[in-house]
C-alpha cells in the first residue's frame, strides 16, 4: 500500500473485533515508526500510554461517555505530550549532532519555549496530531483500522493514567480489525472552498 492509498483508505471506524488481540510485533512496529514523526526543535514531546488493563479500559470508557471501541479495539493509545519536555535536558535532542549545530539549537530551544505557557501548549498539540497522523497511516499500511478519539473528560482520564501535572491529555488512538466499515463521508468541502492563494483574500481556483 502506498502513501496515498493510506491516505484515501483510512476512515475512522466505531466497531472492532473484541476478540482480535494485536501481535507485539505489530504493535512495536507500529509505535517504532510513530517516534519518526517530526517535533518542533526535536524536542520529541509526545508521550504515549498504552492501555492494556481490562478494568483499566473500562475505566477510561467510562470517562469517553461509553464508547464501545475503547473496550473492542485491539489497543488503546492514549496520546499526551510534556508541556516542558524542551526544558528537561533538551541537549539530548541534539546529541548527534555536529558540535556547531548544538551550540546553535539547544540554547534555542529555551529561548523559544521559555516564559511562554500558551506555546508550550501549542506545541503538544501540534506535535499530537503529527503522530496520530503518523499512527493511523502506519496501522493502515499494517492491516488495521483506527478511530481518532477526542470525546472523553480530560480530568477524569489524567487521575486514571496518573498523568504527570507538567503533561496534558491530547486525543486517544484506537487499533485493531474493523467489525463494520465505516460509514459513507459525510461530505467533503471542495479544495477551492479550503484553500487560499497567497492570502484570504485570494481562492485556489
Amino acid at each position: 500500500m502506498n502513501v496515498i492509498e493510506a491516505v484515501t483508505q483510512r476512515r475512522a471506524v466505531k466497531h472492532f473485533d473484541p476478540e482480535h488481540v494485536m501481535p507485539e510485533s505489530d504493535f512495536d512496529q507500529l509505535m517504532t515508526a510513530a517516534i519518526l514523526s517530526p517535533t518542533s526543535f526535536n524536542i520529541q514531546n509526545w508521550r504515549f500510554v498504552a492501555v492494556k488493563d481490562k478494568e483499566a479500559r473500562t475505566q477510561i470508557q467510562a470517562a469517553a461517555w461509553g464508547q464501545a471501541q475503547i473496550t473492542e479495539a485491539s489497543e488503546l493509545i492514549i496520546i499526551c505530550a510534556d508541556s516542558k519536555s524542551w526544558d528537561k535536558t533538551p541537549e539530548r535532542y541534539w546529541q548527534n549532532a555536529p558540535k556547531e549545530v548544538q551550540d546553535f539549537m539547544v540554547p534555542a530551544i529555551g529561548d523559544f519555549y521559555r516564559d511562554n505557557k500558551a506555546l508550550q501548549r501549542d506545541e503538544a498539540m501540534r506535535s499530537a496530531g503529527i503522530v496520530a497522523q503518523t499512527i493511523m497511516l502506519t496501522a493502515k499500511e499494517l492491516g488495521y483500522d483506527t478511530c481518532p478519539m477526542v470525546g472523553f473528560d480530560p480530568e477524569q482520564v489524567a487521575k486514571i493514567i496518573n498523568l504527570p501535572e507538567d503533561h496534558v491529555v491530547c486525543l486517544f488512538i484506537v487499533v485493531g480489525k474493523a467489525l463494520k466499515p465505516a460509514r459513507p463521508r459525510g461530505g467533503q468541502l471542495p479544495l477551492n472552498e479550503v484553500m487560499f492563494v497567497d492570502s484570504f483574500l485570494s481562492r485556489s481556483k
